[in-house]
């Protein structure tokens, strides 16, 4: 524990550090703390994994009344390494990325208060300590989307929604925590668990739904994920890389400890919820990703679905140890515990080779990009690796995780539980659905950015990036290979945290291997023989291309469908490759679109101009949030009806609500 308090620290040191240096040493100097912390508490989790042993610590001196009370078991060291990875790679491109305001005081001393926050949360086993490091992380995760504010209007709104969101969810949280606490006469999490079965069925449940309300709201599961693609665009590039791998995986993590360690379990019908969550989250995340034609928006969206997944195994691991299948629920835990590692790489390198794009080209509207490939070829490499990662391409960590969670839920039939059927079922087939709807996004966030030719000045000039900044997107993509062709040289950690997470202990269902071999049945994943056929084929088919090319045949550009001539605006662009997905799920997005037509002023009949507008818009948050904003919005201004200025009128409410009160009370 000892290199763990060392880390949060540090952490703290270089908040300070930040509020007294100045200029590019004020950078550099954080950025420098902020990786010696995130290396110590990657230490100390792979330590506890590697041990499978849990450290605590407690002090009455740190915070007033309760104290501080952590421990580092293997579920919270999991989430903790997840962290630390995604947290060097964002200090160290902060060190190339930081300009302006993103790099001032206040800016750089709120992004190591965030990291602190990020490794604090997991640590927490008290409920004060817990709701001090949830709040400080969204108190700090919100001043940082306001960085940009006076550039970016929408960031103002943006932290407005997150600012929002994120309270009425710590509320939630904190009256879950409350209903446990009672019966406990303690706040420590050791003593909720050893108190749980005090509380009745309706008090458990209750405790669930409240939790479980809170902690999906942060990790932007629907219908509560309304503000995620909102602030991720808004948020500098490294936050963003930390809000989506690191910040909505503490969601999860929370759903978890609660459902499983505090509550023991609880009832199937919790983790049907979950599942449902999961459903949605996937699907309603993948269909918005790939109509969105700005970059970030994209990201964050996607995130909203590979939570999705995540949630589907959770809720599946969940379901399946209710009904006594421990083995298959130790499975669907593992696959989930595995795709939030492997998310947190790829996305958070996809997130930093975006912050890359707007810097090099001063925008993140795909349509205005294209042709990027020969203008940044090592940031179109490492974006290429984690795309085919998110896209679950096989010898990618994408792959290999969503493989062993379509394990775990096709295992899941063993269930004669009907309902536990039915979910299993539903969730292989939202599974499936969201994987196709992911490519097609990422194809096209790919091909529209790097391929063809430019559509703008901008792209047409666009340069690499800081070497550090480099050096940050690479080292988030070496992940995404290890976990895409080794993944079962992490299985032995996950199975700890994943014993530690589920309320029952299990033998491992894989066997030990650098593969993928279920050890209940035949199946089994080689990424080594998969590569080794992939590279015998591809030098077959090099070989007979080369034949082929000494011959005299004629050569045109990529994406020109053979002609010699091809104009920017004769490509696909983000806006019409969507297009036709729009017609089929039209009902579901509701887009917006409008054509403006300019004519000439000698005649009706030529047209000078022409702006096709198609704007896709959240269905959730304009057919429920909207309406629910208006109606406060009017009962605020007829409130404000009351006062008047009447010192009569005031005593007789007054009055009323005292007489209220007191036949309430009789």
């Amino acid at each position: 524990m000892d290199i763990a308090l060392v880390s949060l620290a540090l952490s703290l040191l270089g908040a300070l550090a930040a509020l007294i240096l100045k200029g590019q040493a004020r950078v550099i100097t954080t950025a420098l703390i902020g990786v010696a912390a995130c290396l110590g508490a990657f230490g100390a989790a792979i330590g506890v994994l590697t041990s499978g042993q849990s450290v605590s610590f407690h002090s009455a001196l740190l915070l007033p009344l309760s104290g501080v009370d952590l421990t580092l078991d293997p579920l919270g060291a999991i989430f903790v390494a997840v962290t630390s990875l995604v947290g060097v790679a964002s200090c160290i491109y902060y060190i190339g990325y930081a300009r302006g305001e993103s790099g001032s005081r206040l800016t750089m001393s709120m992004f190591m208060l965030f990291l602190f926050s990020l490794l604090l949360v997991p640590m927490s086993s008290s409920v004060m300590t817990w709701m001090f490091a949830w709040e400080l992380m969204a108190l700090s995760s919100m001043l940082l989307i306001t960085t940009e504010h006076r550039h970016h209007t929408a960031a103002r709104q943006a932290a407005l929604w997150y600012g929002v969101m994120t309270q009425l969810g710590a509320a939630s949280i904190l009256l879950g925590f409350l209903i446990m606490a009672a019966p406990a006469h303690g706040q420590t999490f050791s003593l909720l668990e050893l108190h749980a079965s005090g509380l009745s069925s309706l008090e458990r449940s209750a405790a669930f739904v409240l939790c479980l309300i809170g902690f999906s709201s942060k990790a932007g599961a629907v219908p509560l994920h309304v503000w995620l693609p909102k602030a991720h665009p808004e948020a500098p590039s490294p936050i963003s890389a930390l809000m989506s791998g690191s910040m909505v995986a503490l969601g999860i993590y929370g759903i978890i400890r609660v459902g499983e360690t505090l509550l023991g379990g609880g009832a199937l019908w919790w983790w049907m919820v979950v599942s449902s969550l999961g459903v949605m989250s996937a699907l309603f995340g993948a269909l918005h990703a790939t109509t969105s034609t700005d970059i970030k928006r994209l990201l964050a969206y996607s995130t909203i679905d590979v939570m999705g997944l995540v949630l589907l195994g959770v809720g599946a691991a969940g379901a399946l140890a209710v009904t006594g299948h421990h083995e298959v629920a130790h499975l669907a835990m593992v696959a989930a515990l595995l795709l939030i590692v492997a998310h947190s790489a790829f996305k958070g390198c996809l997130f930093l080779a975006a912050g890359a794009i707007e810097r090099s080209t001063g925008t993140r509207n795909l349509d205005q990009l294209g042709g990027l490939l020969s203008r940044i070829p090592f940031t179109a490499l490492l974006f290429a690796v984690a795309t085919l990662s998110v896209m679950a391409i096989p010898l990618f960590s994408g792959f290999s995780s969503e493989w062993l969670l379509f394990e775990g839920l096709l295992g899941g039939f063993v269930s004669h539980n009907s309902a536990t059927s039915i979910a299993m079922l539903v969730s292989v087939i939202a599974l499936a659905l969201t994987g196709g709807l992911t490519a097609i996004a990422f194809v096209k966030a790919f091909g529209i950015a790097f391929l063809g030719q430019p559509r703008s000045i901008n792209a047409a000039e666009a340069m690499e990036v800081a070497p550090s900044m480099r050096v940050a997107m690479f080292i988030l993509c070496v992940p995404s290979l290890v976990l895409g062709l080794a993944p079962g040289s992490v299985l032995p950690l996950l199975n700890r945290a994943s014993n530690t997470g589920l309320h029952f202990h299990s033998s491992s269902p894989l066997a030990r291997s650098t593969s993928l071999i279920l050890l209940s049945s035949r199946g089994s994943m080689e990424p080594l023989l998969i590569l080794g056929i992939a590279l015998t084929t591809s030098l077959a088919l090099w070989g007979v291309l080369a034949k082929i090319a000494r011959r005299d045949v004629r050569r045109v550009a990529s994406w020109s469908s053979g002609r010699d001539v091809l104009t920017p605006r004769m490509q696909y662009t983000a806006t019409s490759f969507a297009e036709p997905l729009q017609r089929v799920f039209v009902d579901v997005l509701r887009p917006d679109n409008d054509l403006d037509v300019t004519h000439e002023s000698e005649s009706r009949y030529y047209e000078q101009h022409l702006a096709f507008l198609n704007r896709v818009d959240d269905t959730i948050e304009s057919s429920i949030y909207q309406p629910l904003i208006n109606a406060v919005r009017r009962a605020g201004t007829t409130a404000l009806r009351v006062q008047n200025g009447s010192i009569h009128r005031y005593l007789a409410l007054g009055f009323i609500a005292l007489l209220v009160v007191l036949v309430v009370l009789a």
